[in-house]
């Protein structure tokens, strides 16, 4: 059994060790990704108020001015607030079949004017695209739905072999001991999570690889396996909607069909509805809203759904708690609560929010930066140990070989 997980994962941290490495370097950048993303390209995400106490315009205004900006689009959502300084950033949807030079846009705040735009993860477009570019190769190697699906089958492995990797740290069965020396299971394997300092290079580069998985277990199963729900929900909602309670959220809306862009309601009344309806979910839930984050129009499914922070938000920007309700009648549909309602999708808000870092400020950020170069790490170090036992392999080999033909008189 041992010697079969051995191989299991030997072989499997060779096939993943340059996924993994690309993975843990950029989501070691991506932990600081607003902050990044914002220091080079300041131009687009900061607006100086004009006066100390200038009201920012309302962001549904907004929405109908980059609307009229760009005729030929969509503009499907429309952030309900922004930190001070910061400028509001609209999505551009084309019509089937269209392309779009841009698909975000960056608008001041208090005039209304448009400060830029940029075709999210163009890196063509030059260091405005830097970050979204990095964001693309974190979770699909930037090849699109194909890479997605590809790094999902990634996460799986990678979430399989975490176990493989803790049960191979386990002490094996003791042998017989010598009379009145027995250690005790913990005793002997209390070694794997240490670094012998004084060890030469390669017992430091084999404690490393193995202290260090065991240390940040836990995050990396929960990065490993938070990469299945993004990038391959075909296996993750199975497992955990087998395993755990979830809310019908989205599955109770109706199916998609013909789009109507011009419903009966219209934004302004949408969030009047929407506001309504989520004071009646924060009675029925027990939470206060913190924030209004979002408003967004489905023109397929003719739904709107309204989106805030609240207080049973694990993160700490943008929040999740929602209500999607008809758009001709303004009929609520479903709601989804972050916490509390449902253990699947409260165990699902965790591992989200703990995989981008968007909970418990920078101290966090920064020990998601470390994870991941500590990921980077420890798939290098995988493949010096194999690489230096191959070459062991290789020369008890050779020994072999050449006794066998040594001539004997």
């Amino acid at each position: 059994m041992r010697a079969a997980l051995i191989l299991a994962h030997r072989y499997a941290g060779l096939a993943l060790a340059g996924f993994l490495f690309l993975a843990g370097l950029t989501g070691a950048l991506l932990a600081w990704n607003d902050t990044l993303d914002a220091r080079l390209s300041p131009s687009l995400f900061h607006a100086r108020a004009p006066a100390p106490n200038a009201a920012p315009l309302d962001p549904l205004h907004l929405r109908e001015l980059v609307a009229r900006a760009f005729p030929d689009t969509q503009v499907l959502y429309a952030p309900l607030t922004a930190a001070p300084g910061d400028a509001y950033v609209f999505y551009l949807q084309a019509a089937a079949g269209a392309s779009l030079a841009n698909d975000q846009v960056f608008v001041d705040p208090y005039t209304g004017v448009i400060l830029g735009a940029r075709k999210w993860g163009d890196i063509s477009q030059g260091v405005k695209n830097l970050m979204p570019f990095i964001e693309r190769l974190h979770y699909s190697l930037a090849l699109g739905d194909a890479g997605t699906y590809f790094f999902g089958i990634i996460a799986l492995l990678w979430t399989l072999d975490c176990f493989v990797g803790a049960w191979l740290t386990l002490p094996p069965p003791a042998g017989s001991p010598t009379p009145g020396r027995r250690r005790s299971w913990l005793a002997r394997w209390t070694p794997a999570w240490k670094l012998r300092w004084s060890a030469g290079g390669y017992k430091q580069t084999f404690d490393l690889h193995r202290a260090g998985g065991l240390w940040l277990w836990f995050m990396l199963f929960v990065i490993a396996w938070s990469g299945v729900s993004f990038n391959l929900p075909s296996v993750y909602e199975p497992v955990m909607k087998t395993l755990f309670t979830h809310q019908p959220g989205e599955s109770a809306l109706p199916p998609p069909g013909t789009s109507n862009p011009n419903p009966a309601i219209d934004w302004q009344a949408a969030r009047a509805t929407g506001r309504r309806l989520m004071a009646d979910e924060a009675r029925v839930h027990g939470f206060h809203t913190i924030e209004e984050t979002g408003l967004q129009y489905d023109p397929w499914r003719t739904v709107y759904t309204y989106t805030v922070r609240s207080t049973l938000d694990v993160r700490e920007r943008n929040g999740l708690t929602m209500v999607m309700f008809d758009a001709n009648t303004g009929a609520r549909l479903s709601a989804w609560i972050p916490t509390g309602a449902a253990a699947g999708d409260t165990l699902r808000s965790w591992l989200a929010s703990l995989h981008m870092a968007t909970m418990w400020g920078w101290p966090f950020k920064l020990f998601i930066c470390v994870v991941g170069l500590m990921v980077a790490i420890l798939s290098v170090t995988g493949v010096m140990i194999w690489r230096r036992k191959q070459k062991g392999r290789l020369r008890s080999r050779g020994a072999v070989a050449a006794h066998r033909h040594v001539r004997w008189w």
